[in-house]
């Protein structure tokens, strides 16, 4: 919940006409799927900052329409294609079934805070494989105690930039060193 307060915060900023202009460049992705419904796929961060700060609307890119799909075909090939993320705070998988209806039900991962803070401090770089701050963030929970990081976050980033540098994390999308000679 770190991020969507940044991204609040971000918003608030946004004066007069900034703001559409601001939407107008971040559409929310989504996916049809049955009785022709949005499932968001992305930017999930922002859609719960923008839920929160009253927004009435904002402009979606439907990535595919897959509405005639049975419900158990459609979960189906949205874990296939990597458009759903079926983990809960502890890392565990979960059923689809589990999955809330509405940002406004999605629940905080000190350790996703954790890796996007990281990220944006250098510890690994942004890449494109889908849920790659979930995979730094499995990888951070496996090593440090949740209790650390949500008592102290600042502590817990440095230890986490750590980590990050070391070779344990090469596997990890957006790995960036150091290279070991």
């Amino acid at each position: 919940m770190r991020e969507v307060e940044a991204k609040r915060k971000a918003w608030r900023s946004k004066e007069g006409d900034q703001g559409g202009e601001f939407l107008g460049h971040h559409m929310i992705p989504v996916v049809l799927g049955p009785k022709d419904r949005c499932f968001v796929i992305d930017h999930h961060h922002l859609a719960r900052a923008l839920y929160e700060e009253a927004v009435k609307s904002v402009l979606v890119t439907i990535v595919a329409k897959l509405s005639k799909l049975e419900p158990e075909t459609f979960w189906f090939v949205l874990d296939c294609r990597n458009w759903m993320h079926p983990y809960d705070a502890d890392g565990g998988r979960r059923d689809h079934k589990d999955i809330p209806k509405s940002v406004k039900d999605l629940v905080d991962d000190p350790f996703r805070s954790l890796a996007g803070e990281l990220r944006r401090i250098g510890g690994f770089a942004k890449d494109t494989t889908p849920f790659s701050e979930f995979q730094w963030a499995d990888f951070l929970r496996r090593r440090m105690k949740r209790a650390a990081v949500e008592a102290n976050f600042d502590e817990a980033l440095k230890r986490a930039y750590e980590l990050a540098k070391s070779t344990d994390a090469d596997y990890l999308p957006g790995w960036c060193g150091p290279v070991p000679r």
